[in-house]
């Protein structure tokens, strides 16, 4: 930790880097997204990865609607993880919203498209509707339960649940895991809802910017969002679209760091980078050292 700044990072559960990126100053925690393919057993993955010595978060997929099988253009349907109920046409958004498709009708967990983006949709891509009556059926995924039932088997109690809209969501998890310690990702502007009437009552709260960009639909409503989160709570994570330049150069962008020094500037001091930034180990070293040094210019 470096000036009350630290970071959780993505880790990929077979990068040959992941002990330097455990032995980094600021890394306080490791987070496994459970979309990423595994070639082992779920315990064994764990047991492999929170040996590495940080506390490691499991992030659990919850009400998050993602793609679950491969469509090649040109195609009209798209299956997702859940069957879900919403008045039809709507708009689907792909790409952390840089695509869009027009949903025409819903046949539970199937999207019937007016037209579809120009290249493959791939399992485990998110999937924002952004509806006001959109209603999604269910909340923990079988294999969000399959990873619940592993870390009750090794003792492990971080869990990182996505798209919190209720108490009812850290709830679900708790029956299945006592004691379980629970960060509340909101991306919703239900999930906003409840972060402002209850605070971290339920949970550490997360500014998952990723989707949530996309959910509030005008993006500049994504700021007052941010500084809702962190006075509801203080001590509050902010997760993705960070540092995301260097994930194509050796050089941030002068964007990446004005958002940092921004959120600093609203109180965030815990960073979680996301998948793409950790994917390589050149990238997520260079966040992580870009962070420390930030951290030192702006204290």
């Amino acid at each position: 930790m470096s000036h009350g700044v630290s970071a959780l990072v993505t880790v990929p559960p077979y990068a040959p880097f992941l002990d330097e990126v455990a032995a980094h100053p600021l890394t306080a925690g490791l987070r496994l997204n459970t979309v990423m393919p595994l070639a082992e057993p779920v315990v064994e993955v764990l047991r492999r990865l929170s040996a590495l010595g940080p506390p490691l978060w499991v992030d659990l997929k919850g009400r998050q609607l993602r793609v679950v099988q491969a469509a090649l253009p040109p195609f009209t349907e798209v299956r997702i993880s859940h069957r879900i109920r919403v008045r039809t046409p709507c708009d689907a958004f792909f790409s952390d919203g840089r695509e869009h498709a027009r949903v025409l009708a819903v046949d539970g967990d199937r999207l019937i498209l007016a037209d579809s983006p120009r290249r493959v949709v791939g399992p485990g891509e998110s999937v924002n509707l952004v509806a006001p009556d959109l209603e999604i059926e269910g909340s923990l995924t079988p294999t969000d339960r399959a990873f619940l039932a592993a870390m009750a088997e090794l003792g492990l109690r971080r869990v990182m649940l996505s798209f919190v809209e209720g108490p009812q969501d850290a709830a679900e998890v708790t029956a299945l895991l006592p004691g379980a310690e629970v960060v509340q990702k909101i991306e919703s502007r239900r999930g906003l809802a409840h972060a402002r009437a209850t605070g971290a009552r339920h949970g550490r709260l997360m500014a998952a910017r990723g989707d949530l960009f996309v959910e509030v639909v005008q993006p500049h409503r994504v700021l007052g969002a941010l500084r809702d989160l962190i006075q509801a709570d203080p001590q509050a994570i902010v997760a993705s679209r960070l540092l995301g330049s260097l994930a194509h150069s050796d050089v941030p962008s002068c964007a990446d760091l004005g958002d940092v020094a921004w959120l600093h500037s609203l109180g965030y001091r815990s960073f979680m980078l996301g998948d793409e930034v950790c994917l390589r180990r050149d990238s997520v070293l260079a966040a992580l050292n870009l962070l420390q040094a930030l951290a030192g210019e702006l204290a």
